[in-house]
C-alpha cells in the first residue's frame, strides 16, 4: 500500500470516514503519521470549542468578580478557586466519576441520572471540564487585566456621557483583551497540551475514534517502540503550537494598531537554559 493510499484510508478515521480497522502487522511510518494525524483532529476539537466557550464564561465571572453583588462576587470567586485550585488530571476523574462510572451502578446524582446519554462520551465529557478549567484561569487573567485599565480611560468614557454596557464595549472591554492578550496566548498554548490529558481521563473513545495520544499509545503497544509514535504526536503539537502563536499574535497586533510602534509581537523565544 502506498503512503498517498494510506492517507486516503485513514486520514480522516477519527471521524469515522474511510478505513474502520486498524493495521495489526507491517506498521509503516506513512501509517503512524496518517493516523496520529488523524486523532489530532480531536485534539484540536477540544482546544477550539473550549477556548470559544471558554473564552465568554471567563468574561462573564471577571465581571462577576468585580460585581458589588456579594453573592455574584462570591460565587466567581469559589468557581475560580475550585478550578484553580485542584488538578485538571483530578477535575477529568471527578467528572468520569460522576458521568459515567456512578450511573452505571445505578445512583443518581441530584436526582437524575447523568450517565445514559451525550454526556458519557469524551466529545462532550471531557470538553465540559476542560472548558470549566480554562474559564477559571481566563477570568482571573481577565480580571487583573479589568483591574488595570487606567481611570483616565473610565473617566473620558464618563465625559462623554457613556455608562454601562456601551462603557463596556467601548472602552472596558477592548482595553482588557489588550493587557490580557499575551497572558491569555499563555493560557490558549496550555489548554491545547492539555487535551492530551483526555486520553487518560476515562471518557471512551467511540468506535476507536480516538485523539492523537490514542493512536501512538495504538502503535506503540503494538511494536513496544515509543521512540516513533510518541515523537510525532510532539512534532504535531509543536507545528500546532506555532501556528497558535502565529493567530494570536495576529489578533495582538490588531488590538493595538491604535499604538503606532507599541505593537510588541508575541514571538516563541524558547528558554534553553533556566
Amino acid at each position: 500500500m502506498s503512503c498517498a493510499q494510506t492517507v486516503v484510508d485513514y486520514g480522516l478515521r477519527s471521524l469515522g470516514l474511510g478505513e474502520r480497522l486498524l493495521p495489526r502487522s507491517d506498521f509503516t511510518l506513512c501509517q503512524q503519521v496518517t493516523l496520529i494525524g488523524s486523532g489530532l483532529i480531536w485534539n484540536l476539537y477540544f482546544a477550539f470549542f473550549a477556548l470559544l466557550f471558554g473564552f465568554f464564561l471567563a468574561t462573564g465571572l471577571a465581571l462577576a468578580k468585580t460585581s458589588l453583588n456579594p453573592w455574584l462576587r462570591k460565587s466567581a470567586n469559589g468557581f475560580i478557586f475550585l478550578f484553580r485550585g485542584s488538578p485538571l488530571f483530578i477535575q477529568f476523574f471527578l467528572a468520569y466519576e460522576a458521568l459515567v462510572l456512578l450511573p452505571r451502578a445505578g445512583i443518581e446524582i441530584f436526582g437524575m441520572t447523568l450517565g445514559t446519554g451525550w454526556l458519557t462520551k469524551a466529545w462532550a465529557g471531557a470538553l465540559i471540564v476542560l472548558t470549566l478549567n480554562t474559564a477559571a484561569y481566563s477570568a482571573q487573567i481577565f480580571h487583573g487585566a479589568l483591574m488595570a485599565v487606567p481611570k483616565g480611560d473610565i473617566e473620558a468614557a464618563e465625559a462623554y456621557g457613556m455608562t454601562g454596557w456601551t462603557k463596556f464595549r467601548r472602552i472596558l472591554w477592548p482595553t482588557m483583551l489588550r493587557l490580557a492578550w499575551p497572558s491569555y496566548t499563555n493560557e490558549a498554548i496550555f489548554l491545547f497540551h492539555a487535551t492530551t490529558l483526555v486520553f487518560f481521563s476515562g471518557f471512551p473513545a467511540f468506535q476507536q475514534r480516538g485523539d492523537s495520544l490514542y493512536y501512538a499509545s495504538y502503535f506503540a503497544g503494538q511494536t513496544f517502540n515509543p521512540f516513533v509514535a510518541y515523537p510525532i504526536v510532539a512534532g504535531y503539537f509543536i507545528l500546532c503550537t506555532l501556528a497558535l502563536i502565529g493567530l494570536f499574535g495576529v489578533v495582538n497586533r490588531r488590538l493595538n494598531r491604535h499604538l503606532p510602534g507599541a505593537v510588541q509581537r508575541i514571538r516563541y523565544r524558547p528558554q534553553m537554559i533556566r
